[in-house]
């Protein structure tokens, strides 16, 4: 679990530096550019790690399912070659869905407006301001997003059938809290992030409203990644206990 959680960490770390630093640096200088290259490797970097979370992210509820229903057999099936492997599959599946896309939109002629009506260089504002035809393109990145997150969330919603599925079977109130205790935390942030990313999936890019967009967007590449840290510390008994000794000695201090 920890292993993927210091992948899931690294992702979030990665996926947030692809557009912060440029955001903080035009906020502070006042100048809101951005060179075509630059918007390239932002745009590709951005769906880079944000493809790979997803897969991350329903390894991880494979793994949880391991872990609870067949808690025996965890340590042979989960063995340090498997999840290595895991961790690669979701690398690959992630460059391989989105460097397609990324070529195919930076390929179109852009002789319009070079005003991006966005804060950083997403695939649905710069589709619009494309001369050619981007329905096409459109379409492809629609289906290439729709079947990553709809098929790494039935995946994930499998898993967690049968992890329910055994909870009831355990006999005692406390066992079935302590047993879901260990997956709350993944499955909260499977709630926040496919959310919001399905929000965005249901409205083509031709037609979708950015201004809406901009909002999940911040939410799903920003403060998602601030709060996976919290949430998974929150469930971590040592760290509960921590604060709760920080928070009575600034009481007593007062």
């Amino acid at each position: 679990m920890y292993f993927f959680l210091s992948n899931l960490a690294l992702l979030d770390i990665c996926f947030t530096s692809a557009i912060v630093p440029k955001v903080i640096c035009n906020l502070i200088s006042g100048s809101k550019t951005i060179t075509f290259h630059g918007c390239l490797a932002q745009s590709y970097i951005y769906f880079l790690f944000g493809t790979t979370e997803f897969l991350l992210l329903a390894i991880m509820s494979f793994d949880r399912y391991v872990a609870i229903c067949h808690p025996l057999r965890y340590g042979t099936i989960m063995k340090p070659k498997l999840c290595l492997k895991l961790i690669l599959c979701s690398w690959i599946g992630g460059f391989l869905d989105t460097i397609a896309q990324t070529i195919l939109t930076f390929r179109l002629p852009f002789c319009g407006s070079n005003i991006i009506d966005h804060y950083f260089c997403d695939v649905a504002p710069l589709l619009k301001l494309a001369c050619g035809d981007t329905y096409l393109i459109g379409m492809l990145d629609l289906i290439l997003a729709s079947s990553l997150v709809l098929g790494s969330l039935l995946f994930s919603m499998v898993s967690y059938s049968c992890i329910i599925f055994a909870i009831t079977k355990i006999s005692s109130v406390a066992g079935q809290k302590k047993t879901f205790s260990t997956c709350a935390s993944h499955l909260t942030v499977v709630f926040i992030v496919y959310g919001s990313c399905i929000f965005m999936c249901i409205n083509p890019s031709k037609n979708s409203k950015i201004d809406s967009t901009k909002i999940v967007a911040l939410l799903n590449s920003i403060l998602t990644p601030l709060l996976n840290p919290f949430i998974y510390s929150f469930r971590n008994k040592n760290f509960k206990d921590a604060l709760k000794r920080t928070i009575k000695k600034k009481t007593f201090i007062q």
